[in-house]
C-alpha cells in the first residue's frame, strides 16, 4: 500500500528527504513548515516529474490550535503516516547560565510540536498507520552545554513508547535517534568553519562520515511503514553511541597537524 504522509517539517532537512522518498516510492505527501517560499522550493524538489503528489501548508506546530485545525481539515483515513521532523531552534550553554526563556521556547519546537501533531493527527490516520518522532543522541550520550536537548530529546522518546501503547494496535509509534546530518540547519555557519565541524565530526565516527539526508529519509521510511515495528527508537547515527570523544577545534587543528605516532591516546 502507497505512503500518504502529513510530514512536520517537510520543507528542508530530513522532513525534505523522507518526503521525496516517498513520492519516489509512489505515495503522497503533505509537507508543513512555517515557510511559504521554502515550502514551494521543496515541492519542486521533491515533486518531480510528480509534483502533484505534494501538497503543501504553512504551519508553526508550536501553535496548537493551528495544527488542530491544521488536522481537522483532513478527511479522516486519507492518510496513513504522520512524521514529524520539525526540530525547532537548538540551545546550547552552560545549565547555570542558560536563559529559561530559550530552553522553554525549544521545547516548544521540540516536545511540544510533536505532542500537539500527534493528539491531534492520530484520530485522523488511516487504521494500521504510523506515528515517526524524532530524537537525537544527546539524551543516551550527553554533551557538555547540551541540557536542553538531551533532556527534550529523552522527552520524544518516553512520549514514543507511550504512545505505542496507548495507540496500538491501531496505529504504530516509532522514533528516529540521528547523530549529525549534514543539513540546512547549518547553512548560518561561516563555510570554513561548517568545514571544520564536519570533518572534525566524521573524524570521531567508526564510519568517518556524518550523515546525509537522504540516508535519514531513508530510515524515517522503514519507521512509516513497517508493519512489525512500534515503540522503537531507532539510531542512525554513524556510531556516535560507540564514538571516541570529540576534541575542541582547536585541539583538532593541533592533533591534525601531528604524525600518527604523536596523537594522545582516546582523543579522536
Amino acid at each position: 500500500m502507497a505512503v500518504r504522509a502529513v510530514v512536520i517539517g517537510g520543507s528542508s532537512g530530513m522532513g525534505k528527504a523522507v518526503a521525496r522518498h516517498i513520492v519516489e516510492a509512489g505515495g503522497e505527501v503533505l509537507i508543513c513548515s512555517r515557510s511559504e517560499e521554502k515550502l514551494a522550493q521543496a515541492k519542486a524538489f521533491i515533486g518531480g516529474s510528480r509534483e502533484l503528489a505534494v501538497s503543501v501548508q504553512c504551519l508553526d506546530n508550536t501553535d496548537e490550535g493551528a495544527v488542530q485545525s491544521l488536522f481537522e481539515s483532513l478527511p479522516v483515513g486519507k492518510y496513513n503516516a504522520l512524521i514529524v521532523t520539525a526540530l525547532g531552534k537548538a540551545v546550547h550553554g552552560g545549565f547555570l547560565s542558560l536563559e529559561t526563556a530559550k530552553v522553554k521556547e525549544l521545547f516548544d519546537g521540540k516536545v511540544w510540536g510533536p505532542w500537539y501533531c500527534a493528539k491531534y493527527g492520530a484520530p485522523r490516520l488511516a487504521d494500521g498507520g504510523a506515528i515517526v518522532f524524532v530524537s537525537g543522541v544527546l539524551n543516551r550520550r550527553p554533551g557538555m552545554n547540551c541540557s536542553p536537548l538531551g533532556a527534550a530529546n529523552g522527552a520524544v522518546e518516553a512520549l514514543t513508547r507511550s504512545l505505542a501503547l496507548e495507540l496500538g494496535p491501531r496505529l504504530r509509534v516509532n522514533c528516529l535517534s540521528p547523530g549529525f546530518v549534514d543539513t540546512e540547519r547549518f547553512d548560518h555557519l561561516a563555510p570554513e568553519r561548517r568545514s571544520l565541524m564536519l570533518e572534525a565530526t566524521a573524524d570521531s565516527l567508526p564510519l568517518k562520515t556524518v550523515g546525509e539526508p537522504s540516508v535519514i529519509g531513508e530510515a524515517l521510511y522503514f519507521l512509516a511503514t513497517n508493519k512489525f515495528t512500534t515503540g522503537v527508537i531507532l539510531d542512525v547515527d554513524g556510531g556516535h553511541q560507540i564514538r571516541q570523544y570529540a576534541m575542541p577545534n582547536d585541539l583538532y587543528a593541533k592533533v591534525k597537524a601531528m604524525g600518527e605516532e604523536e596523537k594522545p591516546n582516546g582523543t579522536l
